[in-house]
């Protein structure tokens, strides 16, 4: 059933709903930054995302061990960038993810090298299969960028605890 869709259907809508989720992913951000951090926060969105892993039951997302090693590789390298522009500071004794002018721009960046690799690559490899290594990327790269993030909350938390007087 899925084989009988185009390729070209498969690019603009996945090409459309990466937009999306960058939209989303700003608009998220920028309310997140109004409200105190937590660990929670932190930590939850790579676990609702791990679900997506679900994909793979059927067979037209697998993907080859060395696919699997390519996307988290490439996902690791771009958290670098994300990991570069989340800084937490403390506001009223409450800590806050800082605003970046740049997380626009690299979010946005991200979204064009994925649409240009997504363009090149889905005249090589199956539609679903890219499908599978995109969802790993995107996996590797929040991973990494969200332990980076829990790592700085920590220790800010833990500095900013200390500087309270009893």
């Amino acid at each position: 059933m899925l084989n009988q869709i185009p390729t070209e259907v498969y690019l603009i809508v996945s090409t459309l709903g990466a937009f999306l989720m960058g939209l989303l992913a700003m608009f998220v951000r920028s309310k997140a930054a109004k409200k105190p951090a937590s660990v929670k926060k932190i930590i939850l969105p790579p676990f609702f995302m791990s679900t997506g892993a679900l994909m793979f039951i059927f067979p037209f997302f697998r993907v080859a061990p060395l696919q699997i090693l390519e996307a988290l590789g490439v996902g690791i390298l771009f958290s670098t960038v994300l990991i570069w522009t989340s800084k937490f500071e403390v506001r009223d004794g409450d800590i806050y993810l800082k605003q970046s002018k740049a997380f626009v721009f690299i979010l946005f960046g991200l979204l064009l090298v994925r649409v240009i690799a997504k363009v090149v690559l889905s005249s090589s490899i199956d539609i679903g299969e890219l499908g599978g290594m995109f969802w790993i990327l995107a996996f590797g790269m929040l991973w990494p960028w969200r332990i980076s993030m829990l790592w700085q909350y920590k220790k800010l938390e833990s500095k900013n605890k200390s500087a309270v007087p009893i």
